[in-house]
């Protein structure tokens, strides 16, 4: 952890609201001077504290209906199965995140997806015939109440 300051913090809160900010409108915003802001935007980019930027798509906007949470159990716990169902995890688009889990399942997935037979496809087609599989369940998303990738920045100087 790199250490961070007051208008680091407001910086990156900024950022975190619209990537797209230019150092001038960035320094307006923190009470810095575009140079500092710029210098210290670098930093925090060498440091990988911003560790990218990107566009926000609408899933539904294009036509991602489904979203799913998918639980897979692996069928042997080695390195080398581990590192087969990761290397599948790599290669499929539908799934946006995947995560090492304590407890029943050994990973959780989140998927979406264009309808249920995508569901489907994925589940049947690609996750249970892999080798490195034993069992899979899925959860489908009624409703989104809250989304974000907003780090809990008020909290970073306690």
């Amino acid at each position: 952890m790199i250490p961070v300051d007051a208008f680091d913090l407001k910086m990156l809160a900024a950022l975190q609201d619209d990537g797209r900010l230019t150092n001038q409108q960035l320094a307006d915003t923190v009470g810095l001077s575009a140079s500092q802001c710029s210098r210290r935007r670098m930093r925090l980019e060498e440091e990988k504290v911003i560790s990218g930027y990107h566009a926000d798509l609408s899933s539904d906007a294009l036509g991602f209906n489904v979203i799913a949470f998918i639980q897979v159990q692996l069928a042997t716990h080695s390195p080398d199965n581990a590192k087969k169902f990761r290397t599948l995890v790599q290669r499929v688009d539908e799934v946006q995140e995947a995560y090492s889990l304590t407890g029943d399942a050994d990973y959780v997935l989140k998927a979406v997806l264009r309808d249920l037979k995508g569901l489907s496809d994925l589940v049947n087609n690609v996750l249970m015939p892999h080798q490195s599989v034993a069992h899979v369940r899925s959860s489908i998303v009624l409703d989104r109440l809250k989304e974000t990738s907003r780090l809990p920045l008020k909290s970073a100087l306690a």
